[in-house]
């Protein structure tokens, strides 16, 4: 037997991503993974701006706000905790001063909707199908905030609720915006805390509402993060202390079959040069003075300037503030 593992075979996508793409990530805490290495590699992404969310309903219901005139006003913030928070956002937007909470809330809405206008590629990550229903109001809640499990009702969703709530609010994004093409993800990410067969059983709905959801809308896509982890690596070496999260090893293997699936030839030739940039900026010497590593500074400061000639679109700043730092 000379094979020891099943390999998922790379199948190039029918779209891509590219320099000149606007992207933006909604979802679980996959989504940073992916959205943060985006980010480093100088790819124009948002990430979460609504912080993490987990469920599909929550990532329809903050569509729909980036999409209306919504502004949040202090009516919309209860306090818990001695920090003032929002049902919609993660606690990460969670405050002591009601007014500050308030500025930054609306300060990423803000910042999402001139970004979702100019959005290329949309990447939803949906985490688990299982929600929490504020008894009060009758509303899913995006996330409980840790308040008393009392005032919440625990569910999962269905198949059908699922793409039925996606799948209008994504025919208006692209309606809005024709040239918008939208990746689906499901987390790898293990939700025990629900039990392992209620993390099986909501993970294949959330898999099901996406087959559903592209089946019925040709511009919306599936990448198989989920089936890269649980089939392909489908070992816990590949997962962090906590058994739960994909480790560092699992999240580069699916961030290189992810460029090998959209990243064009092209693409592949940018990203290695940007790559090569970042890393070096990243590199902290002992000693900046000596002539040595004067002369490395002055040489990465150089491609720098070459590269921004070439490709204009692509910013460099914070490499290039930091070489510039270094100089003597």
């Amino acid at each position: 037997m000379s094979n020891f593992r099943t390999v998922l075979p790379i199948e190039k996508a029918s779209i891509d991503i590219n320099y000149q793409s606007s992207i933006l990530c909604i979802g679980s805490c996959f989504t940073e993974n992916i959205g943060d290495l985006l980010i480093e590699n100088k790819f124009p992404t948002l990430l979460n701006p609504f912080g993490i969310l987990y469920n599909p309903i929550s990532i329809k219901n903050s569509l729909e706000i980036i999409l209306s005139k919504k502004a949040y006003k202090a009516d919309d913030l209860f306090l818990h905790r001695d920090l003032w928070r929002s049902f919609d956002h993660h606690g990460v937007f969670a405050h002591p001063d009601k007014q500050k909470a308030l500025a930054t809330i609306n300060k990423q809405l803000k910042a999402a909707r001139t970004f979702l206008s100019q959005t290329k590629r949309l990447i939803l990550t949906f985490g688990t199908a299982n929600v929490f229903v504020k008894k009060s109001t009758g509303n899913i809640v995006a996330n409980c905030h840790k308040l008393p499990n009392s005032e919440f009702e625990k569910r999962r969703l269905s198949v059908s609720e699922i793409s039925n709530e996606l799948v209008p609010i994504l025919q208006q994004l692209k309606t809005q915006n024709p040239a918008l093409e939208i990746i689906f993800t499901v987390s790898p990410v293990r939700h025990i805390k629900d039990g392992l067969l209620e993390n099986q059983r909501s993970k294949a709905t959330l898999l099901l509402a996406i087959e559903n959801i592209t089946k019925r809308l040709s511009y919306t896509h599936y990448f198989p993060a989920y089936e890269l982890v649980l089939d392909d690596l489908r070992d816990y070496r590949f997962f962090g202390k906590d058994m739960i999260h994909p480790n560092e090893i699992a999240i580069n293997y699916i961030w290189n079959y992810f460029q090998q699936t959209y990243f064009s030839s092209a693409t592949m030739t940018i990203f290695k040069q940007v790559q090569k940039i970042v890393q070096a900026s990243q590199h902290r010497p002992l000693h900046i003075e000596t002539d040595a590593h004067q002369q490395f500074v002055k040489k990465q400061l150089e491609k720098i300037s070459t590269f921004t000639k070439q490709y204009p679109f692509i910013k460099l700043t914070t490499a290039q503030e930091r070489f510039q730092a270094q100089l003597k």
